[in-house]
């Protein structure tokens, strides 16, 4: 098995390092991440100037861009050999609910799913890496039993881990998305030369942490597994839409 590694920590992130040591075990993995933090990036790609790949002395790829740069470059050119599966990881924070929607962890795993075969998004609930290792051993487990799973082509699974010692996650939740509450007002700074700014706000906290829920899972101590699809249409509100059109002009 190819595995293309990426992430939106960094190239040098310590969850990083423990994905790659741990997959390395079993499969072929190449590293392509971006060169520094890139948390919140998202989907998006930088189109206003070129991107330069540099290959570092541990022979990972360091891109001067965003997560779903390095995973387009990697599946698109940069690496001469085929990759089966790309996994995105370990990020330290959580990326539970809402936060899929501006994580660059999900990001670089959503742009695998050209690969038309499961992609993974592998985040320790914590910002300390004390218990990366119980991270790390659940996402060798996952990754090696993938080629026994029957999923649409194009699933990304976001994958949450407790920040507990291996010994006290209890196991494994199948869960949905949560919500998260609104986040907190920007916080208003002036600099010393009188310039005003504002740093946003930490995320809200979970509305929506119901039984069922990744924030459920997550706070009774097992791993989160949240299977994902690009595909954003409303489906249930198509039959509505089509009356209100044909009545609105």
């Amino acid at each position: 098995m190819r595995i293309l590694i990426a992430n939106d920590d960094g190239v040098n992130a310590l969850g990083l390092a423990a994905l790659h040591e741990s997959l390395a075990t079993f499969a072929s993995c190449s590293v392509v991440a971006p060169e520094q933090d890139r948390s919140g990036a998202s989907s998006s790609l930088t189109l206003d100037r070129p991107l330069h790949p540099q290959q570092l002395s541990n022979g990972f790829i360091s891109v001067d861009g965003t997560p779903t740069d390095c995973v387009h470059l990697a599946l698109n050119g940069l690496l001469q050999e085929p990759i089966d599966l790309v996994v995105a990881g370990i990020n330290l924070g959580a990326n539970l609910g809402d936060d899929v929607l501006y994580s660059g962890t999900v990001a670089a795993a959503l742009e695998g799913r050209f690969l038309q075969r499961p992609a993974f998004a592998f985040s320790l609930v914590s910002r300390s890496p004390d218990n990366l290792p119980s991270a790390t051993w659940f996402a060798k487990q996952l990754i090696q039993a993938q080629n026994r799973l029957i999923v649409a082509p194009r699933t990304v699974f976001n994958v949450n881990v407790p920040d507990l010692p291996l010994e006290q996650i209890k196991g494994i939740k199948l869960t949905r998305l949560g919500h998260r509450a609104r986040a907190a007002a920007p916080v208003k700074a002036v600099n010393p030369r009188g310039k005003t700014g504002y740093w946003l706000a930490a995320a809200g906290v979970a509305e929506d942490g119901e039984e069922g829920t990744d924030f459920h899972a997550i706070s009774q101590g097992y791993v989160a597994v949240t299977p994902l699809q690009l595909d954003r249409t409303f489906h249930a509100q198509l039959d509505d839409v089509q009356r209100w059109l044909e009545n609105a002009l």
